[in-house]
């Protein structure tokens, strides 16, 4: 991390409760050269297309003026894709990039187990920083690639929330 940072403290800040999840489909790509190029890239190995994900889901990130802290952060109990601040709630992001349709949509891949997972993961990333206090959000951003040289991508703000 390069800023300093300030969220949750302790693990009762860890709340999923509150809001409904809150999905927010950001479109279609392939209007722009940029993303073009990102989808044609969907017919690769599952590694690199996640990364490609990754990357797109950053820049979708960063659009609407999050500020990424971490990229693949990891510990004992797993890895974080992206740790991000969104008007100060630290916001645990899960990418899940999929290449064609014949696996079911992306984010039914965000298991209970990898919940937990993400759980455990935010309450190791808390314990690394003292101090820290603000709100805590898990999100999952999940990426359809499809083989004509578009994709879908859809923001699930709150995924872990109230209903989830």
């Amino acid at each position: 991390m390069t800023e300093e940072y300030a969220g949750p403290r302790k693990p009762c800040d860890l709340v999923h409760g509150g809001d409904e999840c809150a999905a927010v489909d950001e479109g279609y790509w392939g209007d722009d050269e940029e993303e073009i190029a990102f989808a044609k890239r969907w017919n690769c190995d599952p590694k690199t297309l996640g990364a490609y994900g990754e990357d797109l889901a950053c820049e979708l990130l960063k659009r609407n003026d999050y500020i990424i802290l971490e990229r693949n952060w990891s510990c004992a109990a797993g890895e974080a894709d992206i740790i991000a601040l969104d008007d100060g709630c630290l916001v645990f992001v899960e990418v899940k990039t999929r290449a064609g349709g014949d696996k079911g949509f992306p984010q039914e891949a965000v298991t209970p187990t990898k919940r937990a997972r993400y759980e455990r993961i935010a309450y190791s990333f808390l314990s690394t920083y003292d101090g820290v206090d603000a709100r805590v959000r898990f999100d999952v951003i999940a990426i359809q690639a499809m083989p004509n040289s578009r994709g879908f991508v859809k923001h699930i703000v709150n995924a872990f929330g109230a209903g989830a």
